[in-house]
């Protein structure tokens, strides 16, 4: 299996333009299936919606190591900072549901079909 750092070299040639979009987008999502487990919203929610962003867009290989590796990513960021529910952890769930809305409304309004 190719490392992150490789497949991004190699998912670079065929990536579509709102590539860096959605990698931030993956990686939000990381960060919010780790904070809203950890503030009492258990579930897959966030993974699930992840999982479907992979089906939709059916990367090749490096392509979807890449997107993993940032949804991931998100996830252990957030896990090495907090292991109880906070003020500031709620405040980050807050943030990045309005800067994944927005990057979600961005990615469809221009390159939606």
């Amino acid at each position: 299996m190719a490392s992150p750092a490789m497949a991004a070299g190699a998912a670079a040639a065929n990536e579509p333009p709102y590539e860096a979009k959605l990698v931030r987008l993956a990686e939000i999502l990381g960060s919010l299936h780790y904070l809203r487990n950890l503030c009492g919203e258990p579930g897959s929610e966030w993974r699930d919606r992840m999982n479907a962003i992979i089906a939709a867009e059916k990367p090749e290989e490096p392509r979807r190591i890449l997107i993993i590796a940032s949804f991931n990513r998100g996830y252990r960021a957030f896990s090495e900072v907090y292991s109880s529910c906070t003020d500031s952890a709620v405040a980050a769930i807050d943030r990045y549901m309005k800067e994944g809305e927005g990057l979600s409304n961005e990615i469809a309004a221009r390159y939606g079909n």
